[in-house]
């Protein structure tokens, strides 16, 4: 899990500091993201935000991964914890993301992720009823 894990630190590394040049490398041309109120993100809108100081990340980890590996794609579910804004609005303190890695070429490459509230943690909506 050594380079799974060292990819997984370089990529929450860039997105905390918003190094466009190493998501540009290491997104997929057809990467997309899905936040965690169901709005998409190509590629090119991922980088974007981060070029444009929209999307300010003070802290940015993952932790409590589940891992698993078919051929050359891996898919890791983890918690998500993070402090910044996104358009100046405080963002969640806690997500889960799935996280789609592709190997089939040096270096791997994150083809998709998709975020999801976490009930009863501070910034996710309240539950219904």
């Amino acid at each position: 899990m050594t380079d799974l894990t060292d990819f997984l630190a370089a990529w929450t590394d860039a997105e905390r500091t918003g190094d466009t040049a190493f998501l540009a490398e290491r997104l997929t041309d057809d990467f997309i993201g899905v936040g965690p109120f169901g709005y998409t993100l190509t590629k090119p809108a991922w980088l974007a935000r981060h070029r444009a100081g929209d999307l300010r990340y003070d802290t940015f980890t993952l932790d409590e991964f589940d891992v698993r590996s078919h051929g050359p794609v891996t898919v890791v579910t983890a918690r998500q914890t993070a402090q910044g804004t996104s358009a100046g609005a405080p963002l969640p303190h806690q997500l889960r993301d799935t996280i789609v890695i592709v190997h089939d070429d040096d270096p791997p490459r994150l083809a998709a992720l998709h975020m999801s509230f976490i009930a009863e943690t501070p910034g996710a909506p309240m539950l219904p009823g």
